[in-house]
């Protein structure tokens, strides 16, 4: 049963990055290549935070964050100007800078023997250290993530972000900063990564370079591929297919080691399938290009 929750948490997990990806990909129209920083970065702000300066991860997490939206902001400042090809080669250097960081600071990050003894969340005293409490705290952040889209697709400021993916030249001769909205767009795509981080990173106590690669970013960028970019249900729905299926793959009663390669054929299979004949993902709105 603990296994099964296990699983639960790490859906969550990715849930919420292909969440973050949407925003900057199917809201934006903006192809990210980094978006395993954010995550990167809100799992080792909230790892330093409670190992090294004895934060709680309640104050651990709005550090994290804090440390996304700067890192976003900068960011933004250098690279919002730009799009197409040449925001997606922007987010490929910053994720190439970020992880030489994670990797070569070994005075802060530990290098490539990462941080251990991050201490697990307690509400009330009450510590969430089981795949099951994890399960239920994970499911409680996903749906408030949730609940902020439901709510934030109706907003003018989502209109007008989704206005400057479909014709920039128009807002501009409205009269309207689009890089403004560029801005917020990566912002808040920042936030919820490092969210999604500062969890990953309390639930396995445990964190090194090797989960934020460009690799990591490419996953990602697939799961909201696969489920569609530009509503909520895409990412989500791509988020399922990711993570469920080696479990299905197990029923087949395959090694270990050949399921685990075989669920990324599979899944390189669906992606060039989900290309060929459903451009706009299975749920998708919005085409990436």
């Amino acid at each position: 049963m603990n296994y099964i929750f296990h699983i639960l948490v790490i859906l969550e997990i990715y849930i919420l990055l292909a969440l973050s990806a949407n925003q900057k990909v199917g809201l934006s129209g903006l192809l990210s290549l980094g978006q395993a920083v954010f995550y990167g970065v809100g799992a080792y702000a909230s790892a330093i935070a409670i190992t090294k300066f004895g934060f709680s991860y309640w104050l651990a997490l709005p550090f994290a964050i804090s440390v996304c939206i700067i890192t976003a902001l900068v960011f933004s400042l250098i690279a919002g100007k730009v799009r197409d090809l040449y925001f997606s080669l922007a987010t490929l250097a910053l994720q190439i800078i970020f992880f030489s960081i994670f990797y070569n600071w070994i005075s802060v990050t530990n290098g490539s023997y990462g941080i251990s003894g991050i201490a697990n969340p307690e509400i009330f005293g009450i510590k969430i250290n089981s795949p099951l409490s994890f399960a239920l705290f994970g499911g409680v952040i996903v749906s408030l993530v949730i609940g902020f889209y439901v709510w934030f697709l109706k907003t003018p400021i989502s209109r007008l972000i989704q206005a400057t993916r479909d014709d920039q030249v128009a807002v501009l001769s409205l009269g309207i900063n689009p890089n403004y909205y560029k801005r917020i767009s990566i912002i808040i795509s920042a936030i919820i990564s490092g969210v999604a981080g500062s969890l990953y990173a309390s639930y396995t106590t445990y964190i090194d370079p090797s989960s934020f690669t460009l690799d990591e970013s490419i996953l990602i960028l697939s799961i909201v591929l696969i489920g569609g970019a530009g509503r909520i249900i895409g990412p989500i729905s791509g988020a399922f297919i990711y993570v469920l299926l080696p479990e299905v793959l197990k029923f087949m009663q395959m090694p270990e080691s050949m399921a685990a390669n075989l669920r990324m054929i599979l899944f390189g299979l669906l992606l060039v399938m989900i290309v060929r004949f459903k451009p706009k993902g299975i749920f998708g709105k919005f085409l990436i290009q």
